[in-house]
């Protein structure tokens, strides 16, 4: 019975150990930052856990959200050194990643005066109570900038 219990403790340590190494399986981005240097950073950021194996959302808040909209300004357009890539650019590669999500705040197009019709092709409006999920599930990193 010892070799029993023994053996069912260290198979579920090997696999609670195996399950810590993989780490969160989803990247929640909360961007709120103006400056595009950061909102690139946090693209960058995004692209790279997505290549490594998160289901990236991204979250566009404040002035961040401008990067969503079809008619973007040249601060979210623009290219940015060193590889002379925009963060609307990479934000549109991030939306290419399966499962990949991105929204505006709940609150950002009426803080326009504004529609849903003046975001890109794939953006959301998030429902704050589905996003407060996404953030508090157990199986997810949130990155803020």
């Amino acid at each position: 019975m010892k070799r029993i219990l023994a053996a069912v403790l260290a198979t579920l340590a090997v696999a609670g150990a195996a399950q810590a190494q993989e780490g969160p399986s989803r990247l929640v981005t909360v961007l709120t930052a103006p400056e595009p240097q950061t909102q690139l950073m946090a693209m960058v950021l995004t692209m790279q856990a997505a290549e490594q194996g998160a289901t990236p959302h991204i979250l566009l808040c404040g002035p961040a959200g401008d990067i969503a909209l079809a008619d973007a300004p040249e601060s979210a357009t623009a290219g940015q050194p060193p590889r002379d890539v925009s963060p609307q650019a990479l934000m549109k590669a991030i939306m290419q990643q399966e499962g990949a999500r991105v929204e505006v705040c709940a609150i950002y197009l009426p803080g326009r005066g504004e529609g849903p019709e003046v975001l890109l092709d794939g953006v959301g409006v998030a429902e704050p109570g589905p996003m407060a999920a996404a953030i508090m599930a157990p199986d997810t990193r949130v990155m803020s900038y």
